[in-house]
């Protein structure tokens, strides 16, 4: 199982909003990313920087960044991107990160 870490950033103002999108999750979203093999995804805030930090298992070789062509995935970036930094393309912004320690 590969774990694979990536950081976003919120607008200021919107921790709220964005919590309660998520809370909100849309069932054929969360359908496709776990068929992507995705499990145990986490994403927390650093209410300093409203810098979003993501995590997340994978049993395969795809991540939840992979779904970008995917119509629902168009869908929600377009649904969240007046609260986060987005690319042309409404996809946000995303950075991601090298592991540097691990324990088990």
């Amino acid at each position: 199982m590969n774990r694979f870490a990536f950081k976003m950033k919120l607008k200021p103002g919107f921790k709220d909003e964005y919590k309660r999108r998520h809370d909100q999750l849309w069932p054929e979203l969360e359908k496709l990313i776990r068929e992507t093999g995705v499990s145990d995804y986490s994403i927390f805030l650093d209410e300093e920087t409203n810098i979003l930090f993501a995590v997340q298992k994978q049993s395969g070789l795809s991540s939840s960044q992979d779904l970008g062509t995917n119509p629902v995935v168009q869908k929600w970036w377009a649904y969240m991107a007046d609260i986060m930094e987005t690319n042309p393309d409404n996809s946000p912004v995303t950075i991601p990160l090298e592991e540097v320690f691990y324990l088990k």
